[in-house]
């Protein structure tokens, strides 16, 4: 056996040469997979300067360097790239889209903590948008939750101060202006922790309500992150 089972780790051979060799490289294939980070799996052009250590899911059509190398990591190492093929069940997290996600054999699926023997599996994902707040009594984002989601909770942050006549505000959904809680305050790193005593499904795209209390709102900006809960579909 001239490489591991699971990492693919060259071995040092009986009266090799050179053994250095061998065990730098096999360092640096294990220094880039254990604690696996991807720096990206959509990107199709090799950077043009390589960073040791740093890893990317080669995707389909994929050029230059990483030619014919589509499904495999790439791991940067002495300016050129090592390919490893991922297995089954592999971890990483994805750096450029801020989540985990798990190789099911073919693909990367993006947030899962389940995968079944079909690939069905249990997403766990949240969604980050700044909102600047226009003018009025009411404020809403554009389509935020995306749909056939389980809302667990909304979380937020005042970036800059909110400004207007209001003294306080609430965050919710049409119909429902303080679901994600009201009472928020409007300075800059004031927050908002709004989790639902019962998890809620969005079949279809839904906005954030912003509803100003005692006043109108005049501007501002908060970070908003929606924490969510999709179910994917068994494969044919």
């Amino acid at each position: 056996m001239s490489n591991t089972t699971q990492l693919g780790l060259p071995l040092v051979q009986a009266a090799q040469a050179q053994k250095h060799v061998t065990v730098n490289e096999a360092l640096m294939r294990l220094d880039g997979l254990v604690q696996l980070v991807l720096v990206s799996k959509t990107l199709t052009v090799p950077p043009v300067a390589v960073v040791d250590g740093s890893c990317y899911a080669v995707p389909v059509g994929a050029v230059n360097a990483w030619s014919g190398q589509e499904g495999a990591i790439a791991i940067g190492a002495n300016g050129g790239w090592d390919f490893v093929a991922p297995k089954r069940g592999w971890r990483a997290f994805i750096a450029d889209e801020g989540e985990a996600a798990v190789f099911d054999g073919a693909d990367w699926r993006d947030g899962f903590v389940t995968l079944s023997p079909h690939n069905a599996g249990m997403a766990m994902r949240v969604v980050e948008a700044d909102h600047v707040i226009a003018s009025g009594a009411t404020s809403a984002t554009g389509f935020i939750i995306p749909s056939n989601a389980v809302v667990v909770g909304v979380t937020g942050r005042v970036l800059t101060d909110i400004t207007g006549t209001l003294g306080t505000w609430s965050l919710g959904n049409p119909g429902a202006p303080t679901r994600f809680g009201s009472g928020i305050g409007t300075g800059a790193g004031s927050w908002v922790r709004g989790l639902l005593s019962q998890p809620t499904a969005y079949y279809a795209p839904e906005v954030l309500h912003l509803e100003a209390s005692g006043g109108d709102f005049a501007g501002g900006t908060v970070r908003f992150a929606v924490h969510y809960l999709q179910i994917g579909l068994p494969d044919l």
